[in-house]
């Protein structure tokens, strides 16, 4: 069994404590998830206090053991200042990801609206109020005015971003290691298993039901977004890596 790492550790505790602390506090759930940035309850610290809350217990113990069995492995490797790095890079891609989606959703929407006569200046300010024109829904359809509700008035928290850029950083430095999760019970080896979860998750954000991020709770594309910035990472520093040791320098 893997030996918990001091990073690791510490990480494992503020998430813990501060899914707790949701239950004793529960403003936290108002102020700490992240809010579309052009909503006006977007605040300046969501991009890192969502990372570390959890909508409920499977939602934690699954980024906890993950976090464990992945993240102690990889801070041995790296040292914990350089896990810290990846850490809350892939935490912040995830953000940005789960942002630019969004605001393709909801401009792509927006776009059609100002063509047919509404100004952007009025439909952001009903959409700041949480409300909504009934008379949009004459210019587009009934899943383009909902995804563009969703995406603008929803929040995003939870740390599976990171968890999915630490299963690729593993996938990259052990590729033929077996592993199972609870959904997956055959062992696969990671470099077959992380793929096949990013294109599940593609899928299901595309297709995922009566709206683009899937059934309306799980934002996959938060997800890729972590996995691309481990990708980018992991190719960077391994190339470092290969050019600190070429002959021909």
């Amino acid at each position: 069994m893997n030996q918990i790492t001091p990073v690791v550790k510490q990480l494992l505790i503020v998430n813990i404590i501060i899914f707790v602390g949701t239950f004793f506090i529960p403003q936290l759930m108002d102020y700490f998830p992240m809010y579309y940035f052009e909503n006006p309850s977007f605040e300046f610290w969501q991009p890192v206090t969502r990372m570390f809350l959890h909508a409920g217990f499977f939602h934690v113990f699954f980024s906890i053991i993950v976090l464990f069995s992945f993240g102690s492995v990889l801070e041995q490797i790296w040292g914990g200042a350089k896990f810290l790095i990846f850490y809350f890079a892939c935490g912040l891609g995830a953000c940005i990801v789960d942002a630019l989606f969004k605001y393709f959703v909801i401009h792509d929407t927006v776009n059609i609206l100002v063509l047919n006569g509404f100004s952007e200046s009025s439909i952001f300010e009903l959409l700041g109020k949480g409300m909504f024109d009934n008379q949009w829904s004459e210019f587009v359809s009934d899943s383009k005015l909902q995804n563009m509700l969703l995406a603008y008035m929803s929040v995003s928290f939870g740390s599976t971003g990171i968890i999915y850029g630490l299963m690729v950083a593993f996938a990259f430095m052990f590729p033929n290691t077996s592993l199972s999760l609870f959904f997956v019970p055959v062992p696969i080896k990671a470099k077959y298993f992380v793929p096949i979860i990013l294109t599940l998750d593609l899928a299901f954000g595309f297709f995922g039901g009566v709206s683009v991020f899937g059934n309306g709770i799980i934002n996959y594309f938060s997800h890729i977004g972590g996995a691309v910035v481990g990708f980018i990472l992991m190719w960077i520093w391994r190339k470092k890596q290969f050019d600190q040791f070429r002959w021909d320098k």
